[in-house]
Parts: structure tokens; sequence; C-alpha cells
């Protein structure tokens, strides 16, 4: 039997590269299809979530700096770079979420549309700024690209929060965005679950919250969204 001590916890992704924190406690991630615990994820809070918030928003002046159609360019190298990691990234959806090994294949596919689908054209909206990303672990990749891609278009930095069940693809794809050129604070990612969503909505620097998943789950990140006087979208 593996000791817990042994299991590596998921690092969150900071300001361009990985940070270690010392959450409070940590959510073991089961393989579903064996019931093997692979590795842990740190529950973060209110200071995890504050430092990821400002890493966003130090980020925004060079990535706004870029016009859209050089955004579209950093994301099409993103899906070049993804394609190469396709079946490592499926692994980790398969063994994070119990899909099938086709299913989680068909998921890398998705997110490679959405990136490659992007252009200066798509990119445009409302006014950037830093959009946090609550999601799932139904599509722990994709779902998270359904938001991200268009908000990074538009000029906005992004703070993923993906589900504690499911948080590897996220930092996997983080690490790939700085490989792909993508300026510091540009895409972070914070790992816990709802103190670390209400951490999210206390923060000063956060424009938009955004979701992805169940709606039952999308309820209750409304409900704390609206105790700190902000509104879900997604």
């Amino acid at each position: 039997m593996t000791d817990s001590n042994d299991i590596l916890a998921v690092p969150l992704w900071i300001n361009g590269h990985a940070f270690l924190t010392m959450a409070p406690a940590f959510f073991d991630v089961r393989d579903p299809r064996s019931g093997r615990v692979r590795r842990r994820t740190p529950l973060c809070g209110a200071s995890q979530a504050a430092t990821a918030i400002d890493a966003a928003a130090a980020g925004l002046p060079a990535w706004t700096s870029l016009t859209a159609g050089e955004r579209a360019g950093l994301l099409a190298t993103l899906a070049d770079s993804l394609a190469g990691y396709g079946s490592h990234f499926a692994g980790l959806i398969a063994e994070e979420t119990g899909q099938d090994d086709a299913a989680a294949a068909a998921e890398v596919e998705q997110a490679l549309r959405l990136l490659r689908g992007a252009t200066e054209a798509a990119g445009a909206g409302g006014p950037a700024g830093v959009v946090a990303i609550v999601c799932d672990d139904r599509a722990p990749l994709a779902g998270l690209l359904q938001h991200a891609v268009p908000a990074l278009l538009a000029g906005s930095t992004v703070v993923a929060k993906p589900s504690p069940k499911a948080p590897s693809a996220a930092v996997a794809l983080a690490e790939l965005t700085a490989r792909s050129g993508f300026p510091a604070g540009t895409f972070n990612v914070l790992h816990g679950d709802l103190e670390a969503i209400e951490g999210l909505c206390a923060a000063d620097g956060l424009n938009l919250l955004l979701f992805a998943g169940d709606p039952a789950l999308a309820s209750r990140v409304a409900e704390i969204a609206g105790r700190y006087g902000r509104q879900l979208a997604g």
C-alpha cells in the first residue's frame, strides 16, 4: 500500500510557473476505474485565490498590448503544443474522470478545435479584465477552454479553478501556455473547492466569474457569488 505522504500534490500555476502552497487540506484524486489514489489536490482558500487574481491583474498589460491577431496566433501555437501531447492529456482526463479512452481522446480533439478556431474577429467583445473560470469534472479540458478561448482572445487574463477531482489537465495546459510564449500571468490555475470559489469572489481584482459544467453545481457557485455581490455568467 502506498503511503499518502508519497503521493504528490498537484501544483497551482501562478504568474507563469508552478506554485506550491501549504494548503490546510488536500483532496485525494482517485482513478474512478480502479479506485487508486493518483495525486492530491490542495484545497486552497482566500489567500491563494488573491495571489492568483493579483497575478492575472499584473499580467493584463502585457496581454492587452498584443493585437487580437497576435493573441489568436498564440492560441494556435498552444493548439500545436497540445496536439503534440494529445495522448498524455487524454490519459490524464481518463484517469481522473473515468471516461473511456475514446471519450477522453475526443475531448482533446474538441479542445484543439476550440483553440484552432480562435480568430481575431472572435475576440471582439467587452472590455478586457481578469476572468475566473470554475469547472467541474465533466470536461476538465474542453469545458475550461470553452470559456477561456474567447476571454483570452478579447484580451482578458484567466484564473482557472478546475474540479479538485480532475485538476491535472488545467495545470498541464498552463505549462503549455508558458512554453508557447504566453506572458506570465495570462493563464493561472487555482485549486480548491467552495472556499477557493469564495476567495475568488472576494478578490477586488476579479472582473468576471464564469462556470462550465453541471447546472446543479452552477447554482451553488451562483449562490456564493451573490453573497459577494457578483453575478455568475456562463
